[in-house]
């Protein structure tokens, strides 16, 4: 039987969350969507961050869970087109602080696990002897935002989906995988708190939920960033675990 978990959380009380986390499960049938929103106070748009959030996770959600015979790449471009439709005659989408998002997708049935990632949040993939793969978009360090060359997001150009990270594998092959954006990869990736085979074994221990908790002990320990170097003190952070 799948087991499916998911926590996505502010940084702090009455702050915005500009991260999405979703999963749907229908027997051995399934769709997750993880989401790091992104574009500072989102010039040019006066919806801001979590609402572009809300609105591309729920439809790529919703096409990726529907239109089988697309891929997820297709499935996000149409997502990112018709998250741009809703807001294009009132806001200006070509701002390089337009809303944005990292994007983590994953869709299996019994045969196969399809995914696709797309700037620097993250997907874990446990084999059933415990080994974990990692899939990293680390163009990240280029600095280009959006250009060639550089690092891709979702925000208003449908074609970014093209550029994200993809792959399908034998269902088969796996024996969990997880979802999540930085401010819980932070636990690996900036506090060095244990390696990524770690991470998997908090997460099957302790649920997403855990692993938000390790994260946000470190942080409130240092919330002037002396120990370790991060751009913000506190992130809002999202992670969808599922074992089958």
């Amino acid at each position: 039987m799948t087991r499916a978990e998911a926590v996505c959380v502010a940084r702090g009380p009455n702050q915005p969350n500009e991260d999405y986390a979703a999963v749907t499960l229908l027997g051995d049938v399934g769709t997750l969507v993880v989401l790091d929103g992104v574009g500072g106070a989102g010039a040019g748009c006066s919806h801001g961050v979590p609402w572009f959030t809300a609105h591309l996770g729920g439809n790529l959600l919703r096409w990726a869970g529907m239109h089988l015979e697309l891929s997820l790449a297709d499935c996000l471009a149409e997502a990112i087109g018709r998250t741009a439709d809703t807001h294009r005659t009132t806001c200006d989408l070509t701002e390089v602080q337009t809303p944005q998002s990292t994007v983590v997708a994953a869709r299996w049935n019994t045969e196969t696990l399809e995914y696709l990632v797309l700037s620097d949040s993250m997907l874990l993939l446990q084999s059933h002897e415990l080994a974990v793969t990692t899939v990293l978009d680390k163009r990240l360090g280029n600095g280009l935002r959006n250009a060639e060359g550089g690092f891709h997001t979702a925000a208003a150009e449908p074609s970014a989906a093209y550029r994200a990270l993809t792959g399908v594998l034998p269902r088969c092959d796996v024996r969990a995988l997880a979802a999540m954006t930085d401010g819980a990869g932070n636990w690996v990736e900036t506090f060095g708190l244990g390696t990524w085979q770690d991470c998997a074994v908090v997460l099957d221990e302790e649920g997403p939920a855990g692993l938000v908790a390790r994260v946000r002990a470190v942080e409130n320990t240092d919330l002037d960033r002396t120990a370790y170097r991060r751009d913000k003190p506190v992130d809002d952070a999202a992670v969808v675990y599922v074992q089958f």
